[in-house]
Order: structure tokens, then C-alpha cells, then sequence
């Protein structure tokens, strides 16, 4: 495991009480784990995002206080969100992240993981990439508007 999932991990344990805002220490985080402040700054805005669901404050100063808050969304939601920032195309590699998000947050099943996986792999859409980009958004996009309606 990398040094990035491993710190995420801590984090999204702090959430683990039930707790909608977590603050924490910039400098602390990067000495409890080992590493510089700047590792702790790239886990949080790559991984703690809107997209993810996560609002984040920063402060300058006094060790880099960090608040992190995870923003209440439904199902419906989230996927809609997603649904309209995909856009007119999508690699199989954001696809797969997508996915994994997905099934992190607990909003589909491994079975529903699995399927959209299939169904938007390389494997499958075999045409020309720039076709099989915008057929893998649409594809994405449909089974996501299907999943929200049950």
C-alpha cells in the first residue's frame, strides 16, 4: 500500500464516528506518517474533492490547519453530479476511478462495480478510441441514470 493510500485511509477513519468535520494538523499528519507536509497536501486535494464528496479548508501557518468536511449527499445526488461532469468522453482509466469511488462511498454493489467495469472496459468496446471515448461516456452515463431510478 502507498504512502497515500495509507494516509487517506487515516483520515477517512476520523470520520468513522460519525462526525461530519474533521480538522487536523498539516505538519502533525506529516510526522506521524513519516513524510513532508506536501504528501499530506496532495492526498487531500487529490483525494478529498467535491467530486468525492468532501469540502476542504485550508489555513496558511501554525503547523497547516486543515478542516475537512464530508458533504451529506444522496444517491440521486451524486450520481447526477457525476453524470454531468463526465462529458462527451471518458478513458477507460477515469472510468475505472469513477467506479472505485463508487463502490468506496457504498452508493452501488461489488455485483454493479463489476458489471460497469465489463461493460465499459477496452475489452469490450472494441472501435477506434476516439469513438470508444464518447461510447464508454454514454454507456457510463445511461447505466448511472438506471441505477438512480430503483
Amino acid at each position: 500500500m502507498k504512502i497515500s493510500d495509507i494516509i487517506e485511509e487515516f483520515i477517512k477513519d476520523l470520520f468513522e464516528d460519525g462526525d461530519e468535520l474533521v480538522e487536523i494538523q498539516r505538519n502533525d499528519l506529516a510526522e506521524h506518517f513519516h513524510c513532508v507536509p506536501s504528501q499530506i497536501n496532495y492526498v487531500i486535494a487529490t483525494r478529498f474533492t467535491p467530486n468525492h464528496g468532501y469540502y476542504v479548508e485550508s489555513k496558511r501557518g501554525g503547523g497547516g490547519s486543515i478542516k475537512i468536511k464530508r458533504i451529506p449527499m444522496t444517491k440521486s445526488d451524486y450520481f447526477m453530479h457525476i453524470i454531468s461532469n463526465i462529458g462527451e468522453r471518458i478513458t477507460s482509466n477515469e472510468s475505472s476511478i469513477f467506479i472505485h469511488n463508487f463502490l468506496e462511498l457504498g452508493i452501488i454493489s461489488e455485483k454493479e462495480a463489476k458489471l460497469l467495469k465489463v461493460v465499459t472496459s477496452d475489452n469490450v468496446l472494441r472501435i477506434e478510441k476516439e469513438k470508444r471515448d464518447i461510447l464508454r461516456a454514454n454507456i457510463l452515463k445511461n447505466v448511472l441514470l438506471n441505477i438512480i431510478e430503483e
